[in-house]
């Protein structure tokens, strides 16, 4: 499918590096005019270079590729739509967006500070939304368009010390979901990817038992390149089919995971009471319960394919 992007725009932010830098050279090697999106953040969101969406945009340039360098933070509405505004004033039309971007600040939930609450759901969830919406208006009129959300499995599964990042990961999926069903009449379509790659959002695992250096030694077996595809696949026309969906991406495995849909039922016809719900109803259910300490390891215990 060389060249399934040929003729499009696609806007991708946080493309500066890790797994937007791969997005970004990859739909422009399919044929797309790329908005490199990125701010040039630390990891926690402090800062900003220029340096690394310019980089990407002049790489892009060298293999004769169209891209604009756009350094606007997605938590701001008014810097966020100037990427869609960028797309529409220098290629003409915008018909992919990816939301990659994200910050990470981690801490144990007792220690997590309203800032490192408030700050990675602005950028993470907010942003999102933003950005989304920005476009939404060129979707409707063109009645085409494509969003390509990327989510976690800290969100999808769950993660220690990541309250924030899970709940506005998972946060994505539901706005995903949200989108497809009311753009749907417009023909639009909303999918949302959970990546497991190596990149600067995922180096800040910890590596200190055996466990952890085990699954970070994964990690760094499944390099971002590996995700671009599903992207370019999800935006251009041959997925019209495919919307309101969470994918995920292993290496060279890609997974279609579920939504939540009821696992077990029990019906008392007199009611319940707190003690009927404890002889009765957890035998019942006990069985299909998710671990109390379940994370993707447990999910995904096996080596990347």
């Amino acid at each position: 499918m060389t060249g399934c992007l040929e003729g499009k725009v696609v806007a991708i932010t946080g493309a500066g590096r890790g797994i937007g830098r791969e997005l970004a050279l990859h739909c422009a090697r399919q044929g797309a005019a790329v908005v490199v999106n990125d701010p040039g953040v630390a990891q926690a969101g402090e800062g900003g270079d220029a340096g690394p969406a310019e980089a990407v945009a002049a790489e892009i340039a060298a293999f004769g590729g169209k891209a604009h360098a756009n350094l606007a933070n997605v938590a701001d509405p008014v810097a966020a739509a100037t990427i869609i505004e960028d797309a529409v004033q220098r290629f003409g039309r915008i018909d992919g967006v990816v939301n990659n971007a994200g910050i990470l600040r981690d801490a144990i939930w007792h220690k997590m500070s309203y800032e490192d609450w408030r700050s990675v759901i602005d950028v993470n969830l907010t942003g999102v939304f933003n950005v989304a919406k920005a476009a939404t208006p060129h979707f409707r009129e063109q009645q085409s368009g494509s969003f390509v959300h990327f989510t976690s499995t800290s969100g999808l599964i769950g993660n220690l010390g990541q309250a924030n990042y899970s709940a506005a990961k998972l946060g994505v999926v539901a706005l995903s979901q949200s989108i497809a069903l009311d753009m749907a009449r417009a023909g639009v379509r909303s999918n949302c990817i959970a990546p497991f790659a190596w990149s600067r959002m995922t180096s800040s695992i910890p590596a200190e038992t055996p466990e952890q250096k085990a699954r970070v030694k994964r990690l760094q077996e499944m390099s971002a390149d590996k995700v671009a595809p599903l992207v370019s696949f999800l935006i251009s026309d041959v997925a019209k089919e495919v919307s309101n969906q969470i994918f995920c991406v292993r290496k060279n495995e890609i997974l279609l995971f579920s939504k939540p849909r009821p696992l077990r039922s029990i019906a008392k016809l007199e009611g319940w009471t707190p003690q009927a719900i404890a002889d009765e109803l957890l035998p019942a259910f006990r069985p299909s319960f998710a671990r109390a300490d379940e994370v993707s390891a447990h999910v995904f215990p096996y080596d990347p394919i």
